[in-house]
Parts: C-alpha cells; sequence; structure tokens
C-alpha cells in the first residue's frame, strides 16, 4: 500500500513539471565563446546589453567579452532601463561610463528612438546584441535592435546577435499585424502582436524582409526547441525590465500591456503582480470575474481581488478586479484573453470611459491599428475580432518560415 502511494505521489509530482526539465539550453553568449570566437578575435567590439545578458551560471556578457585577452571591448549600447536595468520604463536614458568597467555607455534611449550615430560606431569594427526578448511587437528592446543593424549596416559594421529563448514560446503567433499606418517605437515593421520568433530568428527577418541589409550573423543556442517554454530550458530568469521578475511575466503581459497603455485600468504595475490583474475602483470583483470565467477561455481562469498599488497610476488607492492565473501556458491565447478582459468590461461597466481620450492613440500603437477598438466599441465578440486577422496571420507565418533556425 505504501508502496503504491509513493508511486502515486511520484507520479503526480512529474506531471507537474516541464517535459524537459533536465534539460539545458545554451544561450548565444556561450556558443560565441566555444564556437565562433573567430568572429570578435583581434577586434573593437561594441556590445548592446542590459542585465539580461548573462551565461546560464549568471555571469554577465559584459564581463565575458571585458575579460577575453584577445577581445577589445571598447563600447557598450543601452536600450530602454540602460545597461544596468536601473531606469524606468519610458524614462530617458543618458549617456555614461560603465562604473565597473569604465566603458563608455552610449544610450539608445535618450530621446526619440534612432540608429546609433556615427560617432558612436567610429571605433567599433564588430557590434554585439545580446539582450531576453519576450516575444510582443510591443516591446521596445527588438526595435533597438533593428535601429543599431541600420546604423551598422551604414557604418559597414558586421553585426552579430546572441540568441537567447522566445519565453512564449517558437510557436505561439497571435494578434493584429501592424497597419504601417500605426508605426511607433512601439510598433516599426508589420508583425503581429506576437510574432513567434527568437530574437536573433526576428533579427533576420528584419534583415532581410524590411530591406536593412547589414552583415548579419546569428550565433545560435544549443539545444533549444520551439515547443520549449522558458522553464523547460534550464536557464535563470533575469527580469528584462523592472515589470517583468519571472518568465510567465511575459504571458501576462501579452495579455494586458495594451490595457496598460490606456492608464484607465490598473495591470498591477505599482503592485506585488505586474501586468497579473486588471483593477479600479468601480469594479465588483465577482462580477468581473464571474463574467471572464464564464467565457471559458483557453488555459486561464480569474480570480476576484482586492489590491492598493504602492506606486505608479492609481497610487495608493484601494481597487478591485480580477487576476489572471494561468492553469495552461501552452493553450492560453493572450490576445484572445485581452479582448475578452476590455470586452467584459465594457459590458459590465458601459458608463466608464475605459477607452481613456488621452491615451487612444497609445492603446492604437500597441494593437498595431484602430480596427479593434473600433469592433470592441460596436460589441463585436472578440473571437469574431481575432478570426478577422486570419489572413494576416497566415501570409506571416508563410513569410517567417524562412527565417526559422529551430525545429
Amino acid at each position: 500500500m505504501q508502496k503504491i502511494l509513493l508511486s502515486t505521489i511520484f507520479s503526480l509530482v512529474i506531471g507537474f513539471l516541464p517535459s524537459t526539465t533536465f534539460s539545458q539550453v545554451k544561450p548565444g553568449i556561450e556558443v560565441l565563446i566555444s564556437q565562433y570566437q573567430y568572429l570578435i578575435e583581434g577586434k573593437r567590439v561594441g556590445l548592446i546589453t542590459n542585465p539580461t545578458g548573462v551565461t546560464s551560471d549568471l555571469a554577465s556578457t559584459i564581463d565575458v567579452l571585458h575579460n577575453l585577452p584577445n577581445v577589445r571591448l571598447v563600447a557598450l549600447f543601452g536600450p530602454e532601463h540602460g545597461v544596468r536595468g536601473d531606469a524606468f520604463a519610458g524614462e530617458k536614458v543618458n549617456h555614461s561610463v560603465d562604473r565597473k568597467t569604465g566603458i563608455p555607455i552610449y544610450s539608445l534611449y535618450n530621446g526619440p528612438m534612432a540608429p546609433p550615430t556615427p560617432e558612436m560606431l567610429q571605433n567599433i569594427e564588430v557590434l554585439i546584441y545580446d539582450i531576453q526578448d519576450i516575444g510582443s511587437r510591443v516591446y521596445t528592446y527588438i526595435y533597438t535592435l533593428a535601429l543599431a543593424m541600420q546604423g551598422a549596416a551604414q557604418a559597414g559594421i558586421r553585426v552579430v546577435v546572441l540568441d537567447r529563448p522566445d519565453p512564449l514560446g517558437g510557436d505561439l503567433i497571435e494578434g493584429p499585424v501592424l497597419d504601417e499606418r500605426f508605426k511607433s517605437g512601439i510598433g516599426m515593421y508589420p508583425i503581429p502582436y506576437i510574432y513567434g520568433l527568437t530574437v536573433g530568428e526576428l533579427a533576420r527577418f528584419f534583415n532581410e524582409a524590411f530591406g536593412i541589409h547589414a552583415h548579419l550573423t546569428v550565433v545560435p543556442m544549443e539545444g533549444w526547441q520551439r515547443s520549449m517554454l522558458f522553464a523547460d530550458t534550464g536557464l535563470p530568469w533575469v527580469l528584462t525590465s523592472p515589470h517583468v521578475p519571472h518568465p510567465e511575466t511575459a504571458f501576462y503581459i501579452a495579455a494586458t500591456g495594451g490595457i496598460g497603455e490606456l492608464q484607465s485600468l490598473s495591470t498591477g504595475v505599482g503592485y506585488t503582480l505586474p501586468f497579473e490583474l486588471i483593477g479600479q475602483t468601480w469594479i465588483d470583483p465577482e462580477n468581473l470575474a464571474a463574467e471572464l470565467n464564464s467565457r471559458n477561455l483557453p488555459g486561464v481562469r480569474f480570480r476576484p481581488l482586492y489590491f492598493r498599488p504602492y506606486y505608479f497610476s492609481h497610487q495608493d488607492k484601494q481597487l478591485a478586479g480580477a487576476q489572471i492565473h494561468l492553469t495552461n501556458p501552452r493553450e492560453f491565447r493572450p490576445v484572445l484573453t485581452q479582448l475578452h478582459i476590455l470586452s467584459a468590461l465594457l459590458k459590465l461597466y458601459p458608463e466608464q470611459q475605459i477607452f481613456n481620450p488621452a491615451r487612444i492613440k497609445s492603446f492604437d500603437h500597441a494593437m498595431g491599428t484602430d480596427q479593434v477598438r473600433f469592433a470592441l466599441l460596436r460589441g463585436e465578440p472578440p473571437d469574431s475580432i481575432v478570426a478577422r486577422g486570419g489572413k494576416d496571420l497566415e501570409d506571416y507565418r508563410m513569410k517567417r518560415e524562412r527565417y526559422l533556425m529551430y525545429r
């Protein structure tokens, strides 16, 4: 009896573990050192990175390259939040000097996003990019990459992208393809809201499909497969920005990030659950959770809750709403969920101005179109809104195929 009980418990535990729990993926920085070091030997190197640029044992890519005897790391470049990750979202980051290495840091987020200038690149022979992505079109790092590739192409400098996993997995593709009339710093190219590519694959796509034509080399990972979520990789997670503390947050930000642009609702930023909830002073949490659960969305359940943000919008206000609980990340459809959340709020609280007039433009830029907003306001079902973009997504899938590096 005891053996049967122990066997049952063991089976249950194993059932909750990722299917590749014991696998170990090697990120691009490690593969660069072991197999592709010839790309940088004897070269003056510039590095675009932030705290996520680390090896599997958490050694900083900055330190790894700085300590290589046959490589000269001469400049660092920082995206939004800075090289050391100490700036708030949207906050201007100034040029500086790295306190640890004494290497100059050029900010690529100290005004309108633009390619690095010829002056920034004049002493560089190879420009390396090593930043963990989160798989959503609205994240600015991928445009820092694209703009850096543009600057490097104009300067005739090789670009080396050190690949890292897509925490959403490599198969999830969802949401509107950006209408180029809505190009912005959170959407520069016509790709879906969730694009199903690693950052290295995306660099290849940007470079060829959108005519950048940089001298690009992507250093691949070892051991990564498209079906892997981040938990399957065996790699440590370093928060990609101050409000993305866990790999699962990539799913939550894909489900509420656009809503957050409206600033009419709290998405948990400023509380202990960034992007994991929706709240306001006028929400009845039981009603909202019940309405959302009645829609039987895949891979998710909603729980009523009360909370009080410690900072940011709605600071110190008593809010109520619904917390998002992932029940199956592989089935979860974050964009569909985002539209259902907005649809539910419009249904339950028609008197509230959910689409904040001062922030409509930001929401449309996040969605990559104004048609999502118009359809929701007409009362169109979210499933129909998503289905309408099916042909665009199919066209994207066909284009994307040639840039895939992993199966």
